[in-house]
């Protein structure tokens, strides 16, 4: 078993704890898991024909005592989340067609046209917890990003910006997810990656940290006039930073 799928469970195996916790803690929950066990026992051992009426009542007591809690929602997440990521060897032999049309799968060839410059006047950006996101889809005028995401995979785009000849930065924290950035020729980039497990792709290499930090220039960095510094943290996914 890969030191992947240990972690996995690992941080299943705390989360369950943590729903055990919640189930004996909170009466209201306790009360219904209590009742949904002792209607499942005492429909098994009664001699009625049509005990069907008995167990779906027994199961939904206990389905609704589990859906009540924090820790059984975290639980699905985590699962959903990291099978998305790293579920290949358990998806051995189903269609994978879906994963196909994953947005760090997608590749697209675009022209760089150009925009006048707006007022910085500052702003404020509304980020969401949860969710798939495509940063350069279309035109734009480059400013520095900056974001937290608790769970989801990104794609940035620069091809459609135009970096400014100094140094430019893209600052990631991420709970679970995959990061895709492509970077026009002739950048030079700095990652600063620190991530409790995960890999990271740049110029053909394959980094596999675990609980590590990385710090990797491109072979460019030195002389080339415009630098992009990439600094991210993740708990588990993946980085690529791949030149367009």
């Amino acid at each position: 078993m890969s030191n992947h799928w240990k972690f996995f469970f690992a941080v299943e195996a705390v989360l369950v704890v943590w729903f055990l916790y919640q189930l004996s803690t909170n009466v209201f929950v306790a009360l219904l898991t209590i009742a949904g066990i002792w209607i499942l026992i005492r429909s098994h051992q009664s001699k009625k024909e049509n005990k069907t009426p008995s167990y779906l009542l027994g199961v939904f007591l206990l389905l609704f005592s589990a859906v009540s809690t924090s820790a059984f929602w975290f639980i699905l997440l985590v699962a959903v989340f990291f099978i998305s990521i790293k579920g290949q060897g358990v998806l051995k032999g189903m269609n994978t067609n879906v994963f196909k049309r994953a947005p760090w799968n997608e590749k697209e060839i675009k022209i760089v046209e150009t925009t006048e410059s707006t007022p910085k006047s500052g702003k404020r950006i509304k980020q969401r917890w949860v969710g798939t996101e495509k940063i350069g889809n279309t035109i734009f005028e480059w400013d520095d990003i900056n974001f937290t995401l608790l769970m989801g995979d990104t794609i940035i785009d620069l091809g459609n910006t135009v970096l400014p000849k100094s140094e430019s930065y893209i600052v990631i924290r991420k709970g679970i997810g995959k990061t895709r950035i492509l970077v026009p020729k002739g950048v030079g980039v700095m990652i600063e990656h620190n991530a409790l497990m995960g890999d990271v792709l740049f110029e053909g290499e394959d980094y596999s940290l675990t609980n590590e930090s990385l710090k990797i220039y491109s072979k460019d960095y030195d002389v080339s006039n415009r630098k992009l510094k990439v600094i991210t943290s993740v708990l588990v996914g993946d980085l690529e930073v791949i030149t367009i």
